[in-house]
């Protein structure tokens, strides 16, 4: 189960003023609902869709609050596919393995299970600590550069 939640707020910059993470998880989140649903400015294709995936659970679960109960909910199921399986213990390091190579080696014909699959990825980063921990902890670190700028 997923329980660790955080309330970030990025302090107010010059150029773009007080985004807060949770402006950062908004927009990020809209960019790729614009890619999935054909924009004529975003365009995906599976490692995009994987990856922005990734950067919103990454941003959801920083934001906390809502978004991070909304993003949990899609970890789950993948999560719980791959731990309730008769293989053995897998960890959340191998669960983090899997995702990710399931979003990014599968040929997707609909680019919103990559995205998903990348969405359930940025909240099992988190948690799953060690290497997989340091591009959580990069990308949240630059939301707060943005968010000073």
């Amino acid at each position: 189960m997923i329980t660790e939640t955080h309330t970030v707020v990025l302090a107010a910059g010059p150029v773009l003023g007080s985004v807060g993470m949770s402006g950062l998880t908004l927009t990020t989140g809209l960019g790729l609902l614009a890619g999935l649903r054909g924009s004529d400015r975003i365009s995906l294709d599976r490692d995009k869709a994987g990856g922005l995936g990734i950067t919103f659970g990454t941003l959801a679960i920083a934001a906390g609050s809502l978004w991070g109960d909304v993003v949990k909910g899609v970890a789950e199921v993948p999560t719980s596919l791959i731990k309730g399986s008769a293989m053995g213990d897998i960890g959340l390091g191998g669960v983090a393995l899997a995702i990710t190579a399931t979003t990014f080696v599968f040929k997707w014909k609909r680019l919103i299970w990559p995205a998903l699959l990348g969405v359930s990825a940025g909240v099992i980063y988190a948690q799953a600590g060690g290497i997989w921990a340091i591009g959580h902890n990069l990308v949240v670190k630059l939301a707060g550069v943005l968010g000073a700028l």
